[in-house]
C-alpha cells in the first residue's frame, strides 16, 4: 500500500497555491519535467505554457517568475526528504542506526512506497543539478526574510539533532548536516559531469557516495558504522 503525500510549501514561493487546483498541479508537474529536460537556464514561461497547454497569463497567476517555481519545487522536495527521514527513524533507538538511515535516504531514492503528485526521481535529479541556484543568488538575504529556505533549514536541523544524539558535545552539528546533504548532491553531479573532482567513478556502485559520507561522519563523531547499520 502506497502512502499518499502532499506538503504545504512556503506561500512566499507562489501567488496562488498550485496544490489547490488541477491547473496549478499541472504547472508544477510540467515545470519539473521541463527543468529536468532542458535545465533551469533554458526554462521559460513561454516553453512551459506550450507543455501545459495554457497561457503565460495563467502561469503568472500562480508564480511571479521562474525562480519562484524553482524555489517551490526544491522546497517541496526538501519537505519530502524530511518526511522520509522522520518516518524512517521514528522506531529506531540506536543512534548510529538513525544516522545510517539518514545517509541511505539522502543518497538513494527508493520511493516505491510513496504516492505523490510529482515524479520524485525527477525531483531528485533537479536537486542534484539545480538546487544551489535557489540560494546562490544576489538577493538571497531578501528572499531569506520571507523564509523561502525554511524547508531546507528544517531538514538540516532534523539531521543535526541526530548528529547531536550521537555526540552531544559536537559543536559543528549544523555545519556537518549541511555538508553531508550537499555532498550527496555534489558528488553525484561530479561523477556524471566533472569526474576529476571526485574519486568515485561512474561505473562504481552508488553506495560509494554513501560510504564516503559515512566516512566523514565516522571521523567527525568518532562512531563506527557496521555491516548491520
Amino acid at each position: 500500500m502506497k502512502l499518499k503525500l502532499s506538503f504545504n510549501v512556503n506561500e512566499s514561493t507562489y501567488l496562488r497555491d498550485p496544490e489547490k487546483s488541477d491547473l496549478g498541479k499541472e504547472i508544477v508537474k510540467k515545470s519539473i519535467d521541463l527543468i529536468h529536460k532542458i535545465g533551469y537556464e533554458q526554462f521559460t514561461f513561454k516553453k512551459l505554457m506550450i507543455e501545459v497547454g495554457t497561457t503565460e497569463a495563467s502561469i503568472y497567476r500562480y508564480f511571479e517568475n521562474k525562480h519562484k517555481i524553482l524555489l517551490y519545487i526544491i522546497n517541496w522536495y526538501w519537505n519530502f526528504i524530511s518526511y522520509k527521514i522522520v518516518f524512517g527513524i521514528q522506531n529506531k533507538t540506536n543512534q548510529v542506526d538513525k544516522l545510517n538511515t539518514i545517509v541511505e535516504i539522502i543518497c538513494h531514492q527508493d520511493n516505491q512506497k510513496f504516492d505523490c503528485n510529482y515524479d520524485i526521481n525527477l525531483l531528485n535529479q533537479i536537486a542534484i543539478q539545480e538546487s544551489n541556484k535557489s540560494y546562490l543568488i544576489k538577493d538571497v538575504d531578501k528572499k531569506n526574510e520571507s523564509e523561502v529556505y525554511l524547508s531546507f533549514k528544517e531538514l538540516c536541523n532534523i539531521i543535526a539533532e541526530v548528529i547531536l544524539e550521537n555526540k552531544p558535545d559536537y559543536i559543528y552539528a549544523h555545519s556537518l548536516s549541511t555538508t553531508i546533504l550537499e555532498t550527496a548532491l555534489q558528488q553525484n553531479f561530479f561523477i556524471h559531469h566533472l569526474p576529476r573532482l571526485t574519486d568515485i567513478k561512474l561505473n562504481q556502485n552508488e553506495n560509494y557516495i554513501q560510504d564516503f559520507i559515512k566516512n566523514i561522519l565516522s571521523a567527525c563523531l568518532n562512531i563506527k558504522f557496521t555491516e548491520n547499520n
